[in-house]
């Protein structure tokens, strides 16, 4: 069955995901009778496109990457993002426009456009989730499609999907993990001897850190990921700004040393815990031994372990790969994986 995508935002993750469905192109056909066309696409420093035959996607990698518009490849002139959703006639859109912690906002208006226009929603915005889970699952299925946002925590490794279909009923206690790459790839190159600055601008040259790294440094990366996970798995509601939340600014090469010595490391550990109706939820920069399984969680490598009234402990764990960057690969994944999901489920 053939497919119209809308891209709405076009950043690293976004062009991850249009060379991920590239290179799949065959394997979709041959094995899930999936094909697709891309028919608009949004972006906030770059424009807007649409053609419902079909854009050219490597033409719009490559303005998009050369730092041009990419306006010449639309056969309209479209104003704003909601525009492209109502003209690009799409399937399915992904929403990857940059988080707002605070309210979600656009991402929330976009996600509601698209499912009103009945498309399946794809998104690896976390402030979708944390900011409108509830009102955009409701309204995804009155119209019978998909709200779907695997790509929110851990990247492409199955979170949310896990719960979904393979652990019915089960009730999720508590959780403790590495929830944000940036601030444990300092940490790692912190106890090598960098310092907290040169550990930084390392993050910041492989774009895995923004100019500003407050999100990630000061834990809300974290915090909102925290969010998402107790909203969705534990069913109760929860802002990032409800997560008690430190980051990691306050760690020093002194500290880092003198937990080495005492054969332990320094992790920003992600916690969440179900107190009767409510749940106390954690974001700090904790001090672990080698008996816990954050330990050897070093660089990029990031994941979480749950515990259900069903199971033990279940671990999920994301680990570096050469040559696969933390960012946008893996993240692109988990989009992808949602797509075949919502259109083969």
């Amino acid at each position: 069955m053939h497919h119209n995508l809308a891209f709405i935002g076009f950043g690293n993750v976004g062009r991850a995901l249009v060379r991920l469905l590239e290179r799949k192109r065959g394997t979709l056909e041959a094995e899930y009778g999936i094909t697709y066309s891309v028919t608009g696409i949004a972006s906030g420093s770059h424009g807007f496109a649409v053609d419902t035959d079909g854009l050219d996607v490597q033409q719009a990698l490559e303005l998009v990457e050369a730092g041009k518009s990419l306006a010449p490849l639309s056969t309209r002139e479209l104003g704003d993002s909601w525009a492209v959703i109502e003209a690009s006639q799409a399937d399915v859109m992904f929403e990857n426009t940059p988080v707002n912690n605070a309210t979600g906002q656009p991402a929330i208006d976009h996600v509601c456009a698209a499912l009103e226009q009945g498309m399946h929603v794809c998104t690896a915005n976390k402030g979708t989730v944390v900011h409108g889970y509830r009102e955009l699952s409701a309204l995804a299925r009155s119209h019978d499609r998909r709200f779907l946002f695997e790509a929110t925590v851990l990247g492409g490794s199955p979170v949310f999907s896990v719960f979904r279909e393979a652990m019915p009923a089960a009730e999720l206690e508590s959780f403790t993990g590495i929830l944000n790459a940036t601030t444990n790839i300092i940490l790692s190159r912190m106890e090598r001897g960098e310092t907290f600055e040169q550990a930084l601008a390392y993050c910041q040259s492989i774009g895995v850190a923004e100019a500003d790294p407050s999100n990630d440094v000061d834990g809300w990366d974290a915090a909102i990921k925290v969010a998402a996970l107790v909203t969705v798995l534990m069913e109760v509601p929860l802002k990032p700004q409800d997560v008690d939340r430190t980051g990691i600014r306050g760690i020093t090469p002194t500290m880092i040393a003198e937990a080495k010595a005492r054969g332990e490391r320094y992790k920003l550990v992600c916690s969440a815990e179900l107190e009767g109706p409510k749940v106390k939820a954690r974001v700090a920069p904790e001090r672990v031994s080698s008996a816990s399984r954050l330990f050897g969680m070093q660089d990029s490598t990031s994941g979480v372990t749950f515990r259900t009234d069903v199971l033990g402990d279940y671990s999920i764990i994301e680990s570096e790969r050469e040559g696969l960057e933390a960012g946008p690969i893996p993240t692109a994944y988990g989009l992808f994986a949602d797509f075949v999901t919502a259109v083969t489920k």
